[in-house]
């Protein structure tokens, strides 16, 4: 086992090293009561050809106990819950701007937050430095990477973090459920020279993209990403034009993979008492009772979805 304490800076340019490392202080980390995993029972709902994960918490009292102990974030302009970190929870150093850590309240195992060094909000624009990190940690660890932009969009802490959680996206070994529906997904150029696709199945607005050609590295990549971050803003409408400051126009969530990067704004944080973060439109739901889940089954999971987004322009 690990401590971070006492840990070499791994090398990166290795492959495995840090998924070696994810590993090794996930252990360290179990072991020193430093994370808190939250247990769930696993359900699946099928809809529009979407087979939702929907997990039900068994027990948020130790989860909700410990951020009652959390100072608030408004007391402070500069509050930043992740430094100092608990060391416990370290993993490794990604770039001079970000560094990788443990999720300490962690639903499925090897949950990773991304997250810069100096504080920055959660409402800020992603930029180079943030895709870099992202792909940095994709190289290595083949997942989902989630960004929830803004408290309506599902974020939960105002410093800037993005999140990452390892395939398979559930016990049976399946990919993540959106993709089912990517085949359908309908490209045109009309807006810029990458393709922007929309999913006939998805009631509520979206962007689509998919990486084309290899990554030579992950500043390549993220050079490229960033690119096409833009173009997805654009399409959906939260830019026009260039960016300007470093504030988001609205919230949005952001989900990406090795092959493919999708957008969709936010209209509000939950409906009908179910919080909606970006997993829940990779297909991934959490509900905290049995009464949540009969209420989700009954007005469906893409009416839950539309009625958190916005409506597709016409």
């Amino acid at each position: 086992m690990v401590n971070a304490k006492n840990a070499k800076e791994i090398d990166l340019s290795q492959p495995g090293s840090l998924w070696k490392r994810v590993r090794e202080q996930t252990e360290w980390a179990i072991a020193h009561k430093a994370l808190l995993s939250i247990p769930t029972a696993c359900e699946f709902v099928e809809q529009a050809g979407i087979r939702f994960i929907v997990r039900t918490v068994a027990n948020l009292v130790r989860k909700d106990e410990a951020q009652k102990k959390t100072p608030k974030a408004s007391s402070n302009k500069d509050f930043n819950p992740f430094l100092p970190y608990e060391e416990d929870l370290f993993v490794a150093n990604l770039s001079t701007t970000h560094l990788c850590l443990l999720n300490k309240f962690n639903v499925v195992d090897h949950h990773l937050l991304i997250i810069t060094r100096a504080f920055e909000e959660q409402e800020d624009w992603l930029n180079l430095q943030d895709f870099e990190a992202m792909w940095m940690t994709l190289a290595e660890v083949d997942g989902l990477v989630f960004y929830n932009a803004g408290q309506r969009a599902g974020a939960s802490q105002r410093h800037k973090h993005l999140q990452l959680v390892p395939m398979p996206f559930a016990p049976d070994g399946m990919g993540v459920p959106i993709e089912s529906l990517f085949a359908a997904a309908q490209f045109e150029r009309a807006v810029s020279e990458h393709p922007i696709g929309t999913i006939p199945e998805l009631p509520f607005r979206h962007a689509l993209i998919r990486w084309e050609g290899e990554m030579a590295s992950p500043l390549d990549a993220a050079k490229a990403t960033l690119e096409r971050y833009h173009t997805l803003l654009r399409a959906v409408g939260l830019l026009e034009g260039e960016i300007t400051g470093t504030r988001q126009s609205a919230p949005y969530n952001l989900l990406a993979a090795r092959e493919w990067m999708l957008i969709v704004p936010r209209s509000q944080s939950s409906f009908n008492s179910i919080e909606v973060n970006s997993l829940g439109f990779a297909g991934a739901l959490l509900v905290r009772n049995p009464e949540q889940m009969q209420i989700l089954k009954e007005c469906s999971p893409l009416t839950l979805l539309q009625n958190v987004a916005l409506a597709i322009a016409r």
